[in-house]
């Protein structure tokens, strides 16, 4: 692992099919390096293939460039699950998840570039590419695609799912509300572009609404 849990060391979780749930579940994180000695964070959207994290974006980016040209980085997924309300302001706290996956990124070469663009979108729209037009030329080429191994030693996972714990003082007796309250990520309707207002929602947005709603990822 990329670094053992000191404190807590119970909240961390061992098995990769734990870790793949988790970023599969989420669309978005956060990239940090270091540039010029400075720390840098930029959040981005990410998607799974297999043993890998797909990234990317404009050529012109400074920060893509830089992981790019081999600086080392970490990605970092966290979800938050619930709010912990105990008997105090002290116990109380949250339920959440959270991933780091850190190495360095790998540039894919141009003959990977719009396939691994494609499985992108579909990770996080399935369908969506058979609705619209290939990438053009000169969007593949304005586009940098970065994937990061997912290496054995290379993460950490962190669950936190446990409710409200007790006050420690002698003869403490829970008078006050203690308890959990969930947290979920819910879809909207879609709302059209002014400019589509007069097209039916594609089958690839309705059936993600529609998924989700049915607590399906």
């Amino acid at each position: 692992m990329t670094s053992r849990l000191h404190r807590l060391p119970e909240h961390e979780v061992t098995e990769r099919a734990a870790l793949d749930a988790l970023l599969d579940s989420q669309w978005a994180g956060v990239l940090s390096t270091v540039v010029d000695g400075e720390p840098l964070a930029v959040p981005m959207l990410y998607a799974r293939d297999g043993d890998r994290l797909l990234l990317h974006g404009s050529t012109g980016a400074g920060a893509l460039r830089r992981v790019a040209a081999g600086a080392p980085a970490v990605l970092t997924v966290f979800v938050l699950d619930a709010l912990v309300v105990a008997p105090t302001t002290f116990e109380s706290s949250v339920g959440y998840r959270s991933a780091t996956v850190s190495g360095r990124l790998e540039p894919l070469p141009d003959d990977e570039r719009e396939a691994a663009l494609d499985l992108f979108s579909e990770a996080l729209l399935p369908g969506r590419t058979s609705e619209v037009r290939a990438s053009t030329r000169k969007e593949l080429a304005s586009t940098l695609a970065l994937a990061l191994p997912i290496r054995p030693d290379g993460w950490l996972l962190k669950v936190s799912d446990e409710g409200p714990a007790t006050p420690e003082e002698a003869g403490a007796e829970p008078d006050v509300w203690s308890g959990v309250v969930p947290v979920r990520t819910v879809l909207d309707p879609p709302v059209a572009a002014p400019a589509a207002e007069h097209l039916p929602v594609p089958p690839s947005v309705s059936d993600l609404v529609r998924r989700r709603a049915e607590g399906r990822s």
